[in-house]
């Protein structure tokens, strides 16, 4: 059907610009912490709130007061989790995962790389996005939890402090 009246688009206008205005109040409640860069649980909490505002525009069956509870339920419950996680490692590690070494002291870590679904042209794409053409450069490329990779370059002297939580960095000091 191309067109089934007039209510339906008001309720369309009214209720998104509604659910619009709640979702930006929720969000700038919740602070920085929902936008910052995002971890799979938090991608997914996020695809959810868009699911439940495109089911709040298009569905009637849905009002404006269920959708605005069920968008707050399911921050709250992001930003319960995620303090409860910086509250318990095992919290953590299960929901935001560890860094993970891809790349140690020049040496490609093969079983690692295969194991993250990655390739070994992926790890020197990430040196040469740090402008390091020589791989024994590099002290470190770390997968961190967002998906990023971090590549650290070899220095003399460096502590080497940021890497106290991957892998044989953490375990054997700065080896």
């Amino acid at each position: 059907m191309l067109f089934d009246g007039w209510d339906e688009l008001f309720r369309m206008v009214l209720v998104g610009t509604g659910a619009y205005a709640i979702l930006l109040f929720v969000l700038r409640l919740t602070g920085h912490r929902v936008l910052s860069r995002l971890n799979a649980f938090d991608v997914t909490v996020a695809v959810a709130v868009g699911s439940l505002l495109a089911n709040i525009l298009i569905t009637s069956d849905v009002s404006l007061a269920e959708g605005a509870l069920a968008i707050g339920l399911l921050v709250a419950l992001q930003l319960m989790v995620a303090w409860l996680g910086m509250r318990g490692h095992f919290l953590h590690k299960l929901l935001k995962g560890e860094p993970v070494l891809l790349l140690c002291k020049g040496e490609m870590l093969k079983d690692a790389i295969r194991k993250q679904g990655l390739t070994e042209a992926g790890i020197m794409f990430a040196a040469r996005g740090q402008g390091i053409g020589d791989l024994e450069k590099i002290e470190a490329v770390v997968l961190e939890t967002d998906g990023s990779l971090s590549v650290i370059e070899r220095a003399e002297g460096a502590t080497l402090s940021a890497l106290a939580d991957v892998g044989p960095y953490g375990s054997s000091g700065n080896s």
